[in-house]
């Protein structure tokens, strides 16, 4: 069985000239010693050494790393725990190649500092004995550690005259196993604040203790056994805000997979499955740390709008989804669908539904022949949506300088509904105004056209399955395969080439190559074509393994030709935008399919499409429509990105 390995460290005495007294220090180590006595996880906390006051000098807490910590092994959890004051001085020399800020920090033991890279070099060689090494370090400026008012701060101020800091150790210091081999643990730190920051002390219930310590030790009280320390430093980072400290803990390493997403003090060697974002309870309500930054649209949701969702991820947690009410830079607040979050408790959760801004149309006022036809557009847009309200996907406004990106103007003139671009240029032909039915097909094109437009401009976002998926479109036949290559607007244009019985247009091998080492990723490639088509026939969703290939149409030459009602003479064209998605589970394809734009016949029934203006990523939480799902009971969680690839189809004009 493995064991947990502590030194526990709290100052609130130090000697005189070192620093001024704290009065919660002790109070933090007493309860993570307790929290540890009760703590089970498959470990055991077998060993803990506790250094108060003076005794927990430099030379001391040095000790403790290497002979307590160090004597973890592989498997092992080894902690430190540091509570007391940090300080920080004016780098100098060599130190400047690694100081950003100019600045050098450092713990501040009973008797004088130790700094933050002479403790890292000493975490690392406990590291290199295949312990998992883990710090949390309540004290000012410790996010740097590892690279009575209300509240009191932990800092105390070095003068920039005193000498300075040691140095850093040289760079060939790095641990290694003894063969030679590089380290094979790793360092996992928790600390209160950034490194430009100070973290505080204040009372709870009467008595004295870190803000931070405080919160994390709620967070991991809250959530039991299996909490990682990426959701227990999301949990305290909401507790440290709604305490009203100014300090931002930090978690570092947090990339997605690594000890991060391990469980908190336990020896279990696998990472368990995380959500892509948390959710948790902070200032404003509840929140998920994803915002503008991660591709969500910043702002708040208009009344009446659909909301993007988030979905809880866990066999346990089915059906428990949450909508987004306010988008703000780092994270969005939201609110619970039809259940309660448990108060102070982490939830991973996935983007379950992304709303997209809607688009703006403009339709201007007529007088007499027109005003009629004017009026029963108006009317069918205003109905056009969902329970025969507004439709999601439109906005209607009357100042230009309210336009969103995509902005339809609507001009009715010569017995035609006109829909135009800002430019001026027409979006379809005219549409014939002859009843109300035209009036519902002029809704139908606007709803259709915006639903086009989403799909093809849905912006990649920010995701580690960025790049892993490389689309390679080649000439069919050609001898090397050598992929063809962008001009210089972005697009890849592909010719007609001569044929006995006129031009012959192209044909294409379509690869989708996984150059991931170790994920499957399931990929659909969607052909959007300048008729406002979508569909997904060259790549209709598949699984593609690691190092593996997937050839759109199992391999057969892709023809890439002008639409039957475009004659393939001299100097024409078509164009069409590839869409690949690439997502780390199955997606419903339902959303990526849209049939191309034709104005019905006179006097025919126009059908739309249900559409709530939500792009889902899983089933709806009550699926009620008639949509083929496939797999219905099977939802889609993880992380997604996509990738346009423009392309062109011309015939040469000689």
């Amino acid at each position: 069985m493995t064991s947990i390995r502590a030194l526990l460290v709290g100052i609130n005495d130090y000697l005189p000239g070192v620093a001024p007294p704290l009065g919660g220090c002790v109070n933090d180590i007493g309860d993570v010693r307790a929290l540890l006595a009760g703590y089970t996880t498959g470990s055991t906390p077998s060993a803990v050494h506790v250094l108060l006051d003076r005794a927990a000098t430099a030379a001391a807490v040095e000790d403790g790393i290497r002979h307590r910590l160090g004597a973890a092994g592989p498997g092992d959890t080894a902690l430190l725990w540091f509570s007391g004051h940090g300080t920080e001085t004016r780098a100098h020399g060599a130190d400047l190649l690694i100081e950003a800020t100019g600045r050098s920090q450092a713990l501040l033991c009973a008797d004088g500092p130790l700094t933050d890279k002479r403790l890292r070099v000493l975490l690392d060689e406990v590291a290199a004995r295949g312990a998992r090494v883990v710090a949390v370090l309540d004290c000012c400026f410790s996010g740097g550690a590892t690279r009575d008012p209300v509240f009191t701060e932990r800092f105390a101020p070095t003068s920039d005259d005193r000498p300075p800091l040691p140095p850093a150790p040289p760079r060939d210091a790095a641990p290694v196993e003894a063969a030679g081999t590089p380290a094979t643990g790793s360092v996992l730190l928790l600390a209160a604040c950034r490194l430009d920051q100070r973290a505080y002390e204040t009372h709870f219930e009467g008595r004295r203790q870190g803000v931070f310590t405080r919160a994390v030790l709620d967070a991991v009280r809250a959530a039991g056994p299996g909490i990682t320390y990426r959701e227990v430093l999301a949990a305290a980072d909401a507790l440290v805000r709604c305490s009203g400290a100014h300090q931002q803990p930090v978690l570092l390493p947090a990339a997605p997979g690594g000890t991060a997403d391990s469980p908190f003090l336990s020896g279990d060697t696998g990472r368990l499955p995380a959500g892509e974002h948390l959710l948790r309870q902070g200032t404003e309500g509840w929140e998920v740390d994803c915002g503008a930054g991660h591709g969500l649209p910043e702002g708040d949701r208009p009344p009446g709008f659909p909301a993007t969702e988030f979905t809880v991820v866990g066999e346990e947690e089915a059906d428990r989804n949450v909508a987004v009410r306010t988008v703000l830079p780092d994270r969005s607040l939201v609110d619970p669908l039809d259940w309660a979050p448990a108060p102070g408790r982490v939830y991973p959760v996935a983007l379950g539904a992304l709303s997209l801004p809607a688009a703006t149309f403009a339709l201007p006022t007529a007088a007499g022949a027109e005003a009629g036809p004017v009026e029963a557009i108006a009317r069918a847009l205003a109905t056009a949506g969902p329970n025969g309200g507004p439709s999601p996907l439109l906005r209607r406004v009357s100042d230009a300088r309210q336009a969103g990106d995509l902005h339809f103007r609507v001009e009715v003139r010569g017995g035609a509904a006109h829909v135009l671009r800002r430019d001026g240029s027409p979006f379809v032909t005219p549409l014939r105004l002859a009843g109300s039915q035209d009036a519902r097909r002029i809704a139908d094109c606007l709803t259709h056209l915006t639903r086009w437009h989403r799909l093809r401009d849905l912006p990649p976002r920010p995701s580690p399955l960025d790049g892993l998926v490389r689309v390679e479109i080649a000439p069919w036949g050609a001898w090397d395969g050598t992929p063809l290559t962008p001009d210089g607007s972005g697009e890849i244009v592909c010719a007609y080439g001569p044929g006995a019985d006129g031009p012959r247009p192209p044909l294409l091998s379509v690869r989708l190559h996984n150059r991931s080492a170790d994920r499957p990723l399931w990929c659909v490639l969607l052909d959007l074509t300048d008729g406002y088509a979508v569909n997904s026939a060259l790549y209709p969703g598949h699984f593609i393994g690691p190092g593996r290939t997937g050839h759109a149409l199992d391999g057969q030459p892709v023809p890439f030709s002008l639409p039957r009602d475009r004659p393939p003479v001299p100097g024409a064209q078509a164009r069409d935008w590839l869409k690949l998605v690439v997502a780390e589970r199955e997606l419903s394809t339902v959303p990526f399919h849209l049939p191309e734009w034709h104005p019905a016949p006179s006097g025919a029934r126009a059908v739309s499409t249900p559409d709530d203006g939500v792009l889902r990523f899983s089933p709806p939480r009550r699926w009620t429509s008639t949509r083929d799902l496939g797999r219905p009971t099977e939802r889609a969680y993880g992380r997604w990105t996509t990738r346009t690839i423009p392309l062109r189809t011309v015939v040469p004009r000689a």
